[in-house]
């Protein structure tokens, strides 16, 4: 029902009078509560603001933000107030007992911020993203299957199918010192001495790698031929700039315009054209983006669904012979009972969603490794004898399942990447309820007294920091924030096993945890290991000469050369070393 019931919202222009009525008065109360009405958690200590618009979210949500987030760990310990749009008080946490709650015990309560959703759901459509309560459990309950173990096992052929024809890429441009004219797209040779330096843009190549692997094993369709002298589908290029540019364009009063946006929702033409309306070439490039990933995923379930028409034979002859992610889903959404099932724009959403989930945080993951192994030569080199062992053991052959998931030091260097460097460092939910929130270590308050638990009103904004759990020296130890492999070759500390971290993965918040964890993180895990047990084996990765890589804190981090750069690019140095 309206908020203002004499206004009929059946139309555009009444929705659109009727939205711009309600912000008026709800900011009016936003902005005279602030000043008038205390707060529960005004107690709660916190950093000061720096300004009263936008409060401290600015500083939280910036491509140099790592410093700040390093601040609050280091100053206000594991539950933090963060004040927000006018005001507003927010909760910054990574306390053990309190995102238990906040992920299993209450996550009904502490929902995707609705801000957050709508986004979303302009981005990527109707997808598992966008989804709440009983609607997103019964997507997840139609993924799961193909995100089994069992299925795992089958798609590594896939995965090493395409990590292959990369590494072959990457061995002839690393073996042709003299050809000076060869030039792959954005690759740079240059002459020193007499030597020639090859120098690759990993984050591209790993991105187009991201897109095929989960092209075939996912859609059953290929992207890219990952040869040299190729062009990049444009599905990749998209992909990994829409984050960047949309962190530019959003601002923290977003947060307050998002949900009005959303009674556009029944009239998408004039949403966009809404959206046409307003000026600005970094608005221009992200329609751009999101049109370049709708119109693929069109394209991919139309051809999918002719497929499933013809039979399971026509299936055979696609990419993923009819057992890639998508072809498994939409089988099973026909036998569903109809309340359960996908609408079609929900099946077009999981494709964009899965997809660019798929090819953004596993491109980071990857060529975050990467960077890391080229700074540790040591660790880099330790790595490449075991794999080389474990090649010789198994005849010269890829590495099945079984031992390519169970290899320790690879193993090793994978958690510990993920765990310094999750590709996401903060998530954000909101508290749809009032609801008691107990902390596992007393905080003390302004006013002197310990604080054992919050009344979290509803509408607070929660930040989960699995920077903060990741690299917390309470639970890791004094050297938390020194990259390790060997930590997870020996037991680990009791302090953190009895802390009991609500994560998926390996007593980490990288993956999340509860009813919205990441759906794919075996996925992920097994594609990292897959890339990395080829490439690093005979190919060796250094730091670029005269250029230095910084990670930008974006929603998911991203490299590049220029602190301030939006088209992310990381060059290593790439040599040929054999197989000894």
């Amino acid at each position: 029902m309206s908020t203002f019931p004499h206004l009929d919202f059946s139309s555009p222009s009444q929705a659109l009078r009727g939205a711009a009525l309600s912000f008026a008065l709800f900011l009016t109360w936003k902005i005279v509560k602030r000043f008038f009405v205390r707060g529960s958690l005004d107690n709660l200590p916190g950093p000061p603001p720096e300004s009263f618009t936008t409060g401290s979210l600015r500083q939280m949500a910036n491509k140099e933000a790592w410093g700040f987030h390093q601040h609050l760990a280091d100053n206000y310990g594991s539950v933090v107030k963060i004040k927000g749009v006018f005001g507003a008080n927010c909760l910054y946490v990574h306390d053990p007992k309190a995102l238990n709650y906040i992920l299993l015990k209450d996550q009904n309560i502490y929902e995707e911020a609705e801000s957050v959703l709508q986004m979303n759901r302009l981005l990527f459509g109707e997808g598992i993203f966008t989804t709440l309560g009983e609607r997103h459990r019964l997507q997840r309950k139609l993924l799961n299957p193909v995100f089994s173990i069992a299925h795992m096992r089958e798609m590594v052929p896939m995965f090493y199918e395409a990590s292959h024809r990369l590494h072959d890429t990457f061995v002839k441009i690393a073996k042709k010192p003299g050809d000076q004219e060869a030039r792959v797209s954005r690759n740079i040779i240059t002459l020193r001495l007499l030597t020639i330096v090859i120098q690759i843009d990993i984050i591209e190549w790993m991105t187009r790698l991201a897109l095929e692997l989960i092209g075939q094993s996912g859609l059953g369709v290929t992207f890219d031929p990952l040869a040299e002298g190729t062009e990049p589908h444009a599905y990749g290029q998209a992909s990994k700039m829409l984050l960047p540019l949309a962190s530019e364009q959003t601002s923290p009063l977003l947060g307050l315009i998002m949900p009005l946006i959303a009674k556009f929702a029944n009239w998408p033409r004039l949403g966009r054209f809404i959206v046409d309306m307003i000026p600005g070439k970094g608005l221009n490039d992200i329609k751009y983006i999101v049109d370049t990933l709708h119109n693929t995923s069109v394209e991919i379930i139309e051809n999918k669904k002719k497929a499933l028409a013809a039979g399971d034979e026509a299936l055979k002859d696609q990419i993923g012979r009819g057992k890639d992610v998508i072809s498994i889903l939409m089988r099973a959404n026909m036998f569903v009972p109809k309340e359960e099932q996908l609408s079609e724009r929900e099946l077009l959403g999981q494709i964009t969603s899965l997809t660019f989930a798929a090819t953004d945080t596993t491109s980071t993951a990857i060529s975050r490794t990467l960077h890391v192994l080229s700074q540790h030569k040591a660790a880099q080199d330790r790595l490449r004898q075991e794999l080389r062992e474990v090649r010789k053991e198994n005849g010269g052959e890829d590495l099945p399942y079984d031992t390519l998931v169970h290899l320790p030091y690879l193993d090793a260097v994978c958690r510990e990447t993920l765990r310094l460097y999750p590709p996401a460092g903060v998530l954000h939910r909101t508290a749809r309820a009032d609801v008691t929130l107990p902390l596992g270590t007393p905080i003390k308050g302004i006013d002197g007294t310990d604080i054992t638990s919050l009344e979290v009103p509803k509408g607070t904004d929660v930040y989960i920091s699995a920077l903060g759990s990741n690299r917390n020296p309470e639970l890791w130890g004094p050297d938390a924030h020194i990259w390790k492999p060997e930590r997870w070759l020996n037991p680990l500390p009791e302090s953190l096993v009895n802390s009991r971290i609500p994560g998926i993965y390996s007593h980490l918040m990288t993956f999340l945890g509860g009813g919205r964890a990441c759906v794919g993180f075996k996925f992920s895990q097994l594609e990292m290991k897959a890339v990395l047990s080829l490439i690093i084996e005979d190919l060796e990765f250094s730091l670029p000469a005269g250029k230095q890589i910084y990670w930008q804190f974006n929603p998911v981090a991203s490299p590049n050369t220029d602190p301030k750069g939006k088209m992310p690019t990381m060059p290593l140095k790439v040599k040929y070393v054999g197989t000894k």
